[in-house]
Parts: C-alpha cells; structure tokens; sequence
C-alpha cells in the first residue's frame, strides 16, 4: 500500500533523533490499536529514540469528567510533543448535553487542516476480486458543518420543531487544502518516476479531482470550487504538469466504486471528504487497513479511519493495521521517512500474504497476531 503513501511529501524539517509521541487512545479499540502501533514503532531498531506519554481525551472520558478534551492533554501537546496518535472516539449519534467530539476539537485547536487519507490496494490471494487503486483523498479539517453550529427552533405556523445547520467555506482554508492536493500529486509524481514507466501503477500525468455539489449549493460549494481551482489557474507554471477535473460529490461515489483506478489525488470539502474516505476503505478490504494523518504546518496527529467499535472492543480482534500506518504517517511527517516505509512494506507484506488476518478481513486473527507478524517482516 502505502510504500507510495506520502514519504517526503509531508516531511517539514530535519529528522530529531529524539521523538516524544502523545498517545491519545480515547474509546473502545482505540485503547487496544495505539498500544500495537506503539510496539511496532519500538521495534524500529534504526529510528530515533521514542518517549510516549498517554493522554485523556473521549467520550467515556467525558462521562466520568465532564470533559472530552482536556487543557492538559492539549497543553502537552503544543508544549511537550512532537507529534500524536489518536485512537478512536465513541461519539454518541444523538445530542448529549456539553459534549463535543474531541477529535473534532482537537483539529481546529492545532490548527489541522487537511486530513490525509491514502487508500490503496494490496495483491493478495485472500483478496482476489480486490481492484487495483492507489488514491489519496484531501480532506479539508476545520469548516464545512463540522464548525457545529447548529440550533433548533419552532415553526410558528405548525408547532414543530425546525433544526438548522451552519455551513462555512473560507477562502483561506480552501486554499490551503487545494495546495496541498496539488503539491501532494507532484510529490507522488516524483515518487512515480523512480520506477520504470511499465513498473507503475498510475501511467498518466498526477491529477487533482475537485470534489463539490456547486450545482445545488452554488455559494459554499461554488467558492470551494473556485479557490481549489485558483490553486492552479494562479500557479500554471508550477502545476503545469498536473490536470485538473472536477466531480459531483454523488458522481464520485458512483464513478469510485466503479472505476477506482481513474483517480489520483482527491481534494474535497470536510463532510464530502469524511463519506468518500469512508467509502474508499471497503474498495481495500475494511475501515481497519486505511490509515490518516491530521496535517497542520507545525503539527501532526495519525488517526485511524475506523471508529470505536464497541462490539468487539476487548474481545482483542481489532484490527491494528490501520493505526500502525498512521503511526508511519506520523513519522514521515518528522522526516523519519525510512522507517515509515519499512513499517509499511511489513504490513503490506502480512496483507499480501493473506494468512494473518482480523476478522474485519475474513480471517480468525487477534490483534496480536497480526502485531507479531509485523514485527517478523520488520
């Protein structure tokens, strides 16, 4: 999979030989995948030296605090790390009062605004119907309705209640988020091109698909659109070499499940990108092999896609595939980019191997099971 993730594509400085990591493991199998993701990155015998520090956050958290997010856990964060793994959140679907998602916190508090998720395929006899795909999904972090303003009122004229949502778009996070899509596609590109033409997957120029619903919500989605585009309409001469397209957010569900192969590099408003993501993970098997890294300038936290699972959380078959990759996410990010591919290519070589597997991927494996394969292919 992921040996084509990112690698220097989120590297921002000089590699510190000494990593203090904030282990966030929150609910349900978070507090299961984060301890494997922390042994595999001790196992790395050439990388730098890790310290770990756990922090609280969640929503059991909140049900015995009051609180899902902790001054602490942030001022540790911003004071003490270099960087953070975020397990999983059980978020309730129905409004609970003084509670907000602390993952959701989390991104505006540091600034977090992409959500990088790459998804792509493994060969593997215990997959044969699997399509080939190798996309990387942009997903703008801190606006879209997520902002959480929302209210509830009555109708005067019928009595019944009226609930509302507040949508924002800014041009300012847009862009950013178009940036870095397009620096993403030439960042793979040069990847690409270290391989001979008949050796890679994608054979044609890096592309960026602006994902939006313009047509119906023509000023939200339209300045969206507009200021991803700009990215590259202002800046011809340096994405010259990068095309552009454009997809209806219910076309592209449509035309990925169909044709997954025909995209590149995904850029797409926070709700659009949460849905698409989401949906991408059954094209590689299950929510437990796709991975996330919550970018900012100056920080960066690796999520799994997955959520809490409490129906098999403490039954110790969870899935640890996709927190191990977003723990390589992480390390790319502080420029360890040589142990990041090696965790990689031992988790695509226990996938590829198609005998170690959790039950989300049809096999009888525990989540130490699959740890320990990692750990022998490392």
């Amino acid at each position: 999979m992921a040996s084509n993730i990112l690698r220097r594509g989120l590297a921002t400085a000089a590699a510190p030989s000494s990593v203090k990591i904030g282990l966030i493991p929150a609910d349900g199998i978070g507090r299961e995948v984060i301890p494997a993701a922390r042994t595999v990155l001790e196992s790395l015998t050439d990388g730098p030296k890790f310290e770990f520090v756990n922090l609280d956050a969640g929503f059991e958290y909140f049900q015995k605090t009051g609180t899902a997010l902790p001054q602490e856990t942030l001022d540790i964060l911003k004071n003490e790390c270099n960087g953070a793994l975020f397990g999983a959140v059980s978020s309730p679907s129905h409004k609970v009062a003084g509670y907000s998602s602390p993952i959701v916190a989390l991104r505006k508090k540091l600034d977090l605004y992409a959500n990088v998720r790459p998804v792509a395929s493994v060969k593997s006899p215990a997959f044969p119907n699997q399509r080939e795909l190798d996309m990387l999904i942009i997903r703008e972090n801190t606006e879209c309705l997520y902002i959480k303003s929302e209210r509830v009122e009555v109708d005067p004229e019928t009595g019944l209640k009226v609930a509302w949502a507040d949508r924002k778009i800014t041009e300012y996070a847009s862009k950013r988020a178009g940036v870095m899509a397009f620096n993403m596609a030439l960042t793979r590109q040069k990847l690409r091109e270290q391989k001979p033409l008949e050796k890679r997957f994608w054979k044609q120029n890096p592309r960026v698909t602006i994902v939006h619903k313009s047509n119906v919500m023509s000023v939200t989605d339209g300045l969206w659109r507009e200021t991803v585009r700009a990215v590259k309409e202002q800046n011809s001469e340096k994405y010259s070499g990068v095309d552009m397209e454009e997809q209806l957010v219910d076309s592209m569900v449509y035309r990925m499940f169909r044709e997954p192969e025909a995209f590149d590099v995904v850029v797409a408003p926070n709700l659009y990108g949460d849905i698409i993501s989401d949906g991408a993970a059954a094209l590689v098997g299950s929510l437990g092999v796709v991975p996330s890294a919550n970018v900012g300038d100056n920080f960066v936290v690796g999520e799994p896609v997955h959520g809490s699972a409490p129906d098999i959380a403490g039954k110790g078959i969870a899935n640890p595939i996709a927190a191990i990759r977003s723990a390589g996410l992480l390390l790319e990010h502080l420029g360890h980019t040589q142990q990041a591919l090696k965790m990689y290519d031992a988790v695509d070589a226990v996938l590829a191997e198609g005998k170690i597997l959790t039950p989300d991927l049809g096999g009888k494996s525990t989540t130490t099971d699959v740890v320990n394969a990692v750990l022998k292919n490392l």
